[in-house]
């Protein structure tokens, strides 16, 4: 199932938007793009929508499996209109969106589908869903030069942390929203820009009309950014991610700089959703 565009797709392909849950998966390189797709395949999502530029290749025993969307990734602001587009295509159901080298994890996926979370998620009258994205990277980079090892992966299991949004128009911290820090992002700071630092995605969400993505990661609908509903604690999921790892090690200006990610909170990522919930990098919330 292959698209030339967004707009052929949006044509041709709107089957794939009207059931959910939908997972987008933008490729920025064909890193892992197989496993990629493959684990969100596996974990219940309807439909897997890829979005990818004309040199990455998608595995051809997928292409039955997966709607192939031509995109070039690489333009400015490409990625955020296209999930606006599709979002506009997809009204009442539910999103998700990574990159390649991604795979999410909620509570007690081992057992339970995408969709039985989202169930119980609007169940409790909830439409956006807070996800943490948690750095992996390969222990021994001289083995593995772009950071990327699905069986040595690492990541931290401290040195997160959070501070309050500021609403800078009504001049206090918004309600219930909070800015996420940690991992590679923040131990590597100094090649990071400013505005990128930031480990917090709502990365699932209920479409709707008028709903926008914003380039930082969350919303024009400000309930859509709070990690809670304001009675109780709700779940949160986590993306376990090589991309920022991938990023220094490939970029020029960061690869010489960085010998190896692993410090003294190094541990083995074990592939499972109840060790992110040991570390606190998700929240089972009332569903048990």
């Amino acid at each position: 199932m292959q698209y030339n565009g967004l707009t052929d797709f949006l044509k041709n392909g709107t089957a794939a938007l009207a059931k959910g849950p939908i997972a987008v998966i933008i490729a920025e390189d064909g890193v892992e793009l197989d496993t990629t797709l493959r684990h969100h395949l596996n974990i219940g999502f309807k439909s897997v929508i890829a979005l990818l530029p004309d040199v990455v290749e998608m595995p051809g025993d997928l292409e039955d499996k997966v709607h192939r969307v031509r995109l070039d990734v690489y333009r400015e602001g490409a990625v955020v209109h296209a999930i606006n587009r599709l979002i506009e295509g997809a009204a009442g159901q539910w999103m998700y969106y990574c990159f390649n080298a991604e795979y999410l994890f909620f509570p007690f996926c081992e057992t339970r589908t995408i969709g039985d979370m989202l169930t119980f998620h609007t169940e409790e009258r909830r439409d956006a869903m807070l996800c943490y994205v948690v750095d992996l990277y390969a222990g021994d980079l001289g083995q593995f030069p772009n950071a990327v090892s699905l069986e040595t992966a690492l990541l931290d299991k401290s040195g997160y942390y959070a501070l309050a949004r500021y609403d800078e128009v009504a001049g206090e911290d918004k309600d219930r929203q909070l800015d996420f820090f940690g991992g590679l992002r923040w131990r590597f700071e100094e090649h990071v820009p400013y505005d990128r630092r930031k480990i917090d995605r709502i990365a699932l969400f209920r479409a709707k009309p008028g709903l926008k993505l914003r380039p930082d990661h969350t919303f024009n609908d400000e309930e859509y950014n709070t990690y809670a509903c304001p009675w109780h604690h709700n779940l949160t999921a986590a993306i376990c991610s090589f991309r920022t790892a991938k990023a220094l090690k490939t970029n020029p200006g960061s690869t010489f700089e960085i010998q190896t990610f692993q410090w003294h909170n190094s541990v083995p990522f074990e592939w499972s959703s109840q060790q992110l919930l040991d570390l606190g990098l998700m929240e089972p919330g009332q569903w048990f």
